[in-house]
């Protein structure tokens, strides 16, 4: 209130809080990026900052603004693009029978923390795009995450006409063509919108295959700017681009038909001086094939020397996934896939009672805390009465914030009072409280701890070791499973015996999440393996003494400690998913019942439960510093992002020397790649009999390379066990007449059982980032 104001005005404890705080935020300011490292350019559908900037709908976008938050700490050297939506994500509200009702309630950017570019006479800075028939005009906004900027595109303008003044108007909103023309101006909007503001990047960073459209544009600059080809624009666009992938499931990969990306990239083959087949080859497996659609990913790939999965299991599902793209490869041996886990923001989600507490017995700046995974271990030293202590405080201030927003949400809907007064007495800050919260698709398996209602209950209404259940999460507006669950959850939520016990709260936003983190005591993922690509919820409640009862999927397999949380096994028992289901939930029910609650309340005199805080400090000391986006950015700037600017430098120099000799290369030898023929082998009995374990044997081949240099190709010997690589042993060069090339191998097995041995002719150049960088691939 204005009376408020007037006295902090004049309250001098406020006033030189507010200058203390005010002077380190201008601090914080003044410590700039540093400008000799590569410019790096992240592009994102969504990103989740604040509670009040309505841009994200869930895991990815509070992953691209908590990595955003740390590049601003990290002081990286880095700008960001997205798009500024109006309505944002949809409101989520439940009907009286506990449907989800999608509402679309309007953002007032001049209330937002949101600036429009304008230009030096003042006007908005705007871009245009080709659109069938038509341009289509986008201002720019910035949004200034510490030292970092976000671009936001906005077509909501008057110049534009009325079906595309709404493509920014929802995030994931409208059709099929709507979230094309999105994906359109993020890409292709975004690296103009760049240029515009003067930015030249040196490394794009793809956050999903939304964003894939990015690296045809910087292809189309660098061939107007340089009068390359496209084969060269492609190589250099690909040596400095990366693309990150996000999950295994089929409808988190967005594919177009032909005749969509025919009306919106029809004239793009003219543009890159190629065929509309070489064009549709960039998205598809077969751009003959009318029933395969494009894919964003598979574009993503082409235009990317790099992939990266979100956790270490998430790789190997991703090869899996994708490994037909680089046919005569196994999957396990695809250097181009890797992966950086995710992590969070530690000081967005950690509380303030932690961060306080770390403070008082660790003794370090933040920036020590985060990149010292040692520091942590100082929490042993804390004592047993200060970390419950904590814990009961976050509980408490958990369920007081409950307490207000199911009285608001019951006083806006004008709801029967006794059922709020019904709640609110069985709502107990002394009660162990489990917590499950996330988007609710089906793979998630919200519905697992629903399985035997009877055992829930008797679990729930222990009169002597309470329970309570908190769940949160929306399914999508098209998700009519996902949002099934939600209401079977609700409906049983509403029955007598679990009222006030089970409770669903709506509409899952930041605010919601980083009470729910901190103040539940267990936090619950339970998966379908292996579909969980990382998970951030768990890592949140991680670091603020929540622990985890998971799934070993996505993050949790590699931050799984004994006796620092609860696990399901990683492996499936069954094929047949219900009785997996059936499985798991008896499991879970298990694990709760005799581990879980036995462990939260056997307590000594003093009421401290003494094993509890033991797996809290365990927790504390050996999983939260390793899901940090501190360890997140080291690891992609170690792994990623100066290995392919060292690269790409290295095309350039010599005014494009190398760049020019590596793609006039591959031409050459593509050309010539069929000409390579097997001519002969001089030890018959590595491909007839049975070879004896220990013995060594001299193999040596012949074959045919045509006018192609011996430099030029590596041969291979591929031992096979079960359809994995066993090992790998490369031939040596031995001599060349006319066409003829002679290579020598010397091998010993050293592993008896059926396995399958093959020769394997590949390409070899100083310049290759790796081997997929140009798959071609011949067996002999």
């Amino acid at each position: 209130s204005f009376s408020r104001l007037r006295e902090l005005e004049t309250d001098e404890v406020f006033i030189e809080k507010y200058q203390l705080t005010y002077k380190k935020f201008q601090d914080y300011l003044n410590q700039k990026p540093d400008k000799d490292k590569p410019l790096i350019a992240y592009f994102s559908m969504e990103y989740g900052l604040v509670n009040s900037l309505k841009i994200y709908s869930g895991g990815l976008g509070i992953l691209a603004g908590d990595y955003l938050k740390q590049a601003s700490d990290s002081k990286a050297n880095m700008i960001a693009v997205g798009l500024l939506y109006k309505y944002g994500y949809f409101t989520q509200k439940l009907s009286i029978n506990g449907e989800q009702i999608s509402e679309l309630v309007p953002q007032n950017f001049s209330e937002l923390p949101v600036e429009l570019v304008k230009d030096e006479d003042g006007r908005p800075q705007m871009i245009e795009i080709g659109f069938p028939g038509r341009k289509l005009y986008a201002q720019i906004w910035r949004v200034n995450v510490g030292r970092i900027p976000l671009y936001l595109l906005d077509t909501d303008i008057d110049v534009n006409q009325p079906q595309d003044r709404t493509i920014t108007h929802q995030l994931y909103g409208g059709d099929l063509e709507n979230r094309l023309k999105q994906e359109f101006l993020l890409g292709i909007g975004g690296v103009r919108a760049l240029n515009k503001l003067g930015y030249q990047p040196d490394i794009y960073h793809m956050n999903e295959g939304h964003t894939a459209f990015l690296g045809l544009e910087v292809i189309r600059n660098y061939m107007m700017q340089y009068h390359f080809t496209f084969a060269e624009a492609l190589e250099l666009t690909r040596a400095g681009s990366l693309f990150t992938t996000h999950t295994p499931v089929a409808a988190g990969h967005d594919h177009f038909p032909d005749e969509l990306i025919m009306s919106y990239f029809g004239h793009y083959p003219d543009r890159l001086k190629i065929s509309w087949e070489e064009f549709m080859a960039l998205g598809k497996l077969n751009p003959n094939d009318k029933n395969e659609q494009f894919s964003m990913s598979n574009l993503a790939i082409s235009l990317s020397s790099h992939i990266n999965a979100v956790s270490r299991k998430h790789r190997d599902v991703t090869r899996n996934m994708f490994h037909q793209l680089w046919e005569g490869y196994y999957p396990e041996e695809l250097e181009n896939i890797d992966y950086v886990t995710n992590g969070v923001h530690f000081q967005t989600w950690a509380n303030n009672i932690w961060k306080d507490l770390f403070d008082r017995y660790f003794s370090v700046h933040s920036d020590l805390l985060l990149h010292d995974k040692e520091v942590w271990y100082k929490i042993y030293t804390v004592p047993d009465d200060e970390i419950w202590k904590a814990r009961q405080r976050l509980r408490e201030s958990l369920v007081n914030y409950i307490r207000q927003r199911i009285n608001d949400y019951w006083r806006r809907r004008r709801k029967d009072p006794k059922q709020i007064i019904a709640i609110e007495s069985v709502l107990s800050k002394d009660s162990l409280i489990l917590g499950f919260a996330r988007r609710f698709a089906t793979y998630k398996r919200a519905y697992l701890l629903f399985k035997d209602i009877d055992r829930l209950s008797a679990i729930i209404n222990n009169p002597e070791r309470p329970v309570q259940l908190l769940i949160a999460g929306k399914a999508h507006p098209a998700d009519k499973a996902g949002q099934d669950i939600i209401k079977h959850i609700v409906e049983v939520s509403r029955r007598p015996e679990f009222l006030g016990k089970i409770i669903f709260l709506e509409d899952y936003d930041i605010d919601l999440a980083q009470h729910l983190v901190s103040g539940v005591d267990v936090w619950i993922n339970t998966p379908t393996r292996p579909l969980e690509a990382s998970g951030t919820s768990g890592m949140k409640a991680s670091m603020n003494g929540v622990l985890n009862l998971s799934v070993m999927d996505g993050w949790w397999v590699e931050g799984y400690v004994p006796g620092a949380g609860w696990a399901l096994p990683e492996e499936k028992a069954y094929e047949n998913q219900e009785f997996q289901d059936q499985l798991d939930a008896e499991m879970l029910y298990e694990i709760l019942e005799n581990e879980v609650i036995p462990t939260f309340y056997n307590r000594d005199n003093n009421g401290v439960p003494r094993k509890w805080v033991e797996m809290i400090k365990k927790n504390i000391a050996e999983i939260s510093p390793r899901f940090t986006t501190a360890r997140m950015l080291d690891e992609y700037m170690e792994k990623f992002y100066f290995k392919m600017y060292d690269r790409k430098k290295l095309l350039i120099e010599n005014d494009f020397a190398n760049l020019h000799e590596l793609s006039s290369w591959k031409h050459r030898l593509a050309n010539k790649w069929d000409d390579i023929k097997f001519v002969e082998i001089n030890d018959i009995d590595v491909v007839k009999k049975p070879l004896v374990l220990g013995k060594s044997y001299d193999v040596e081949i012949l074959v045919d390379l045509g006018d192609i240099s011996p430099d030029c190709i590596g041969i291979e010997l591929v031992v096979t066990e079960q359809n994995k690589v066993l090992e790998k042993q490369e031939l040596e060069f031995v001599d060349k007449q006319e066409n003829i090339a002679r290579y020598r191998l010397r091998y010993q097995p050293a592993k008896a059982g059926i396995l399958g041995m093959a020769l394997r002719v590949y390409p070899k150049h100083k310049l290759l980032p790796h081997r997929q960088d140009f798959a071609y691939v011949k067996w002999l």
